[in-house]
């Protein structure tokens, strides 16, 4: 068996719903192994359940973790390299939108802290057990994609933990994107607008907009996302999508505010 004919290894956050979820499973249908990280086991549990027909028993990997915590991150990171030897792929995905519709002066500091913990230090605190394990493998290299928004570049109101955190993870991604390249470790964001999760589901109904507005928005199937962070994943490590934006056609977001 040749390199290019050996599974490819990846590990998803967030895998136990959402776009982690349909993300595993298109990895899962296109011969990767993947581990799914997150808080719910029984969520996990579900997801590898979903696997396309024909996946290999031994091709799913469940991990409790919460990527806040770094031992948790660091056994998770353990685990796959026991069972797979190598890593490939971290998708860097969990995250929260922490409390919808908190004015900022009214909004409580552990909820800040919370969503801080999560969609930044998490990021970080994986991409580094991702970063180590892809310079020191042999073969060296593989591929960190994070899980922006469309927050990375234009917040909603009453945002202000959730657009601080991915605004940080572009500053990550492209200091991580210049360091890992000695080592063959490509680096990207993927910015995602309105895919049709359980956490967008108040989008349909009606989201408030920056003139004070109530107003439905558009969404997208999250197989079109899960189809785009595997074209950027399946990119040999000579290439790199450095930043994609994958949104509903129609949300208001070029022209948001």
């Amino acid at each position: 068996m040749t390199d290019r004919e050996q599974p490819r290894i990846a590990v998803v956050t967030g895998a136990g719903s959402g776009i982690g979820r349909a993300v595993a499973l298109e990895l899962l249908g296109a011969g990767w192994s993947v581990a799914l990280a997150g808080r719910r086991t029984e969520r996990l549990e579900e997801t590898a359940a979903l696997a396309p027909e024909g996946t290999p028993e031994d091709a799913c990997l469940v991990v409790r973790a919460d990527v806040a915590q770094p031992d948790d991150v660091a056994a998770l990171f353990a685990a796959v390299r026991e069972r797979f030897g190598r890593l490939d792929l971290l998708f860097n995905n969990a995250g929260t939108f922490g409390p919808g519709g908190v004015p900022f002066e009214d909004l409580a500091y552990e909820a800040w802290q919370h969503v801080v913990d999560t969609n930044l230090n998490g990021a970080f605190l994986c991409a580094q057990a991702a970063y180590r394990q892809l310079k020191e493998q042999d073969p060296q290299g593989g591929r960190i994609i994070n899980n922006g928004s469309i927050s990375a570049h234009t917040p909603r109101p009453h945002s202000a933990p959730y657009t601080a955190t991915k605004h940080a993870l572009t500053g990550l991604t492209k200091a991580l994107a210049l360091d890992g390249r000695p080592y063959r470790i490509a680096v990207s964001q993927i910015d995602i607008g309105n895919a049709a999760t359980d956490m967008t589901a108040r989008m349909q109904t009606g989201a408030l907009q920056a003139n004070g507005e109530v107003a439905p928005e558009p969404v997208m199937d999250v197989a079109d996302v899960a189809r785009t962070v595997r074209h950027m994943a399946e990119l040999p490590l000579e290439a790199n999508v450095q930043f994609a934006t994958v949104l509903a056609t129609s949300m208001p977001y070029v022209g948001r505010g």
